[in-house]
């Protein structure tokens, strides 16, 4: 049996990389069929060569990423142990290229899957990026994040952030206060995804003086967009008309991403989904990236995962004569 011995600077490392009191150790054991033994600022690994060495290169991954600034939490952890595991070892690594750097003082940005990880480089390369998929896949996190990082380096001098409001048939009169408050529940989602990439104290300014735009879909109607970065949210809810009003606001030095999923629509049945068609005439034009996430691109907090599993378990035994209620 060959061992390992991996070392780390300090304690805050030997954490990151092993979890706290060594929660990582059992599903890295398990996978690589090694035994792990953590001690103070060391790691020893032990097994048979070809299981130690696939083990030893997701540990030496795990460090590459933590020291890069990503955010090791569980989520990423299992995504980089099942890469590894199935010898994908450069899909994880894939993903410290994609680094978006936000305002100064904030932790950057990373993809966490290797699917976000093509949604960041299509947005890089293209015009105008369609991203597609389920709640919780990050399409309006990484689209805030590119948006902040362009900003802040100068690409564009402003973003905008507009969604249908479907929920108010786009009739917001009857609401009480000015455009921002009346607007404010339809956008809490951009809103708060800008707080965590901009100090707070900086984003009312920047709406003061309109670097920084939250509008409705239909307030974007007659204009002409330059050296914007404009991310549509919930794009599964405009009309084929609204999608055609958006798409051609776009102007000179401009860059765009729509955002939606099509399992959600909230139109009436007879209307078909702008995004629908959109995705389907715009996917084989230059400067058009199209991205499909699916549900191995979701990334929940652990505690979501488990109360959604627990609930899918009730399911199945309600299934089987189990009674809910």
């Amino acid at each position: 049996m060959a061992e390992r011995i991996i070392h780390f600077d300090n304690s805050r490392e030997a954490q990151d990389v092993t979890g706290a009191r060594g929660e990582y150790l059992p599903a890295l054991e398990e996978t690589f069929g090694v035994e792990a033994l953590t001690r103070d600022l060391w790691l020893k690994l032990s097994g048979a060569a070809d299981q130690l060495e696939a083990a030893h290169g997701f540990v030496e991954g795990l460090l590459r990423a933590r020291n890069s600034g990503l955010s090791l939490n569980r989520h990423t952890v299992d995504y980089a142990r099942e890469a590894y595991r199935d010898g994908r070892g450069s899909d994880f690594e894939k993903l410290l290229g994609m680094r978006i750097d936000v305002a100064p003082g904030r932790a950057p940005i990373f993809p966490r899957t290797f699917g976000q990880a093509v949604f960041v480089e299509a947005i890089r390369s293209s015009e105008l990026t369609f991203g597609l998929g389920p709640a919780g896949t990050g399409k309006t996190w990484l689209a805030m994040a590119m948006a902040v990082s362009a900003l802040l380096k100068n690409e564009v001098s402003r973003i905008i952030l507009t969604r249908p409001a479907v929920e108010a048939g786009e009739a917001l009169g009857f609401l009480p206060g000015d455009l921002q408050q009346k607007v404010l529940p339809y956008l809490r989602p951009l809103y708060d995804a800008l707080h965590e990439m901009m100090p707070a104290d900086d984003v009312p300014d920047l709406v003061e003086r309109g670097v920084i735009e939250v509008a409705p879909l239909a307030y974007m109607r007659g204009r002409t967009l330059n050296r914007a970065f404009v991310i549509l949210d919930e794009a599964q809810n405009t009309t084929r008309e609204q999608m055609l009003m958006f798409l051609t606001r776009l102007g000179f030095g401009s860059k765009a991403v729509v955002n939606g999923d099509l399992t959600q629509v909230d139109l009436p049945p007879h209307k078909m989904p702008g995004l629908l068609e959109a995705e389907y005439l715009l996917r084989k034009v230059t400067g058009v990236g199209v991205v499909r996430l699916t549900a191995a691109d979701v990334v929940r907090h652990p505690l979501v995962q488990r109360i959604i599993d627990a609930y899918k378990g009730r399911e199945r035994g309600a299934g089987n004569g189990d009674p809910i209620g």
